[in-house]
This record gives C-alpha cells, structure tokens and sequence, in this order.
C-alpha cells in the first residue's frame, strides 16, 4: 500500500498533513463546527462555492474526471483531508463520475464544517482534474 506521491508509506495523518501543506491549507489538525445552517445563510454561502448545491440536510458537487484513475486519484486525496479534519464525505462512483455529500450527521444537517470541506474539495478538484 502506498502513499500519496511522495509522502510516507504507511502515515495517512502525515500525507494528509503533507497534501494540505502543499496546497497551502490552513495549518489546524481538526475543525468543530457543530450548528446547523439556517436556508437564507446556506444559501448566501453556497455563493462562494457555484459548483455546490443541496439544502440545509446536505450539499453536494459531482466531477467528471478525465479518465477513472484520475477520479481515484481525486478521491484518495480528499479522503486524506477528511481524515486530517476528522469530516468525511459521501462519495459515490460512476465510472468518471465522482460525486461528494457532505452534512454533518451528529448536527442534524450543513454546517460550516460542511462549507469548509467543500472548499478543500474545490481545491483538490483544481488540483488533480
């Protein structure tokens, strides 16, 4: 089992602390947010994120990738900063077609720890597609 390029074999904490640190996230390990989104405040929000759309139980953003493997790609790396979050998304795939959910579970719908997760996923997407 491998790692992502260049980070430890066998350390996801360490390549997630890696990946983020070369895709200049923030530097925090965990985030908590845990109150749910009113609509007019989601929605004011999702205007700084035009590839997301949901209500306030989830949002969600499908890619197509060039090829599978690209879409694996992207995958793995979001689950790395997921893990570095301690937030993880749904993810579904189509062949191409990757597509995330993300609502926090324990708070009854979006929070900001949803929209935060979005953004690293905007980012990785910019990234790896």
């Amino acid at each position: 089992m491998g790692g992502v390029r260049g980070d430890p074999v066998g350390d996801p904490a360490g390549a997630a602390v890696a990946l983020s640190r070369r895709l200049n996230f923030p530097a925090e390990r965990r985030i908590v947010f845990g109150m749910p989104l009113d609509s007019a405040t989601l929605a004011n929000r999702l205007l700084q994120l035009p590839d997301w759309s949901g209500d306030t139980s989830a949002i969600r953003r499908s890619v197509t990738a060039p090829q599978f493997l690209a879409g694996i790609r992207l995958v793995d790396a979001v689950a790395l900063v997921a893990e570095d979050l301690d937030h993880h998304p749904d993810i579904d795939i189509r062949w191409r077609t990757v597509t995330f959910t993300l609502s926090t579970h324990s708070a009854g719908g979006v929070t900001d720890k949803d929209l935060t997760l979005a953004a690293r996923i905007d980012t990785l997407t910019r990234h790896h597609l």
